[in-house]
């Protein structure tokens, strides 16, 4: 499939880009070159192939969701700078 300068025009427009005249050849032979590597995809024979949706066959191994307590309180606090006896103590912030 060759382009022309008029689809060229088209397709700037329809994309929203603002093709320069010195431009137009280079976009039109790396377009032409596009064009004609589909086609030659499109000759290869896919018979029998599934479509991929990912190049690997990996799965997520997902874990359950369980809450646990990591921390004892006296372990969380053993390293705050500035703590009560209950809680981390941090500056106020909003006034």
């Amino acid at each position: 499939m060759k382009i022309d300068k008029e689809s060229l025009k088209k397709i700037a427009h329809l994309a929203r880009l603002e093709i320069k005249p010195e431009e137009e050849t280079t976009l039109l032979n790396s377009m032409d070159s596009v064009l004609s590597w589909m086609e030659q995809l499109n000759e290869i024979d896919t018979e029998g192939v599934e479509p991929l949706t990912h190049m690997m066959d990996e799965e997520n191994n997902w874990r359950r969701d369980e809450s646990t307590n990591a921390l004892t309180r006296e372990e969380a606090l053993q390293n705050a700078p500035s703590k009560n006896t209950t809680y981390i103590m941090v500056p106020k912030v909003i006034e």
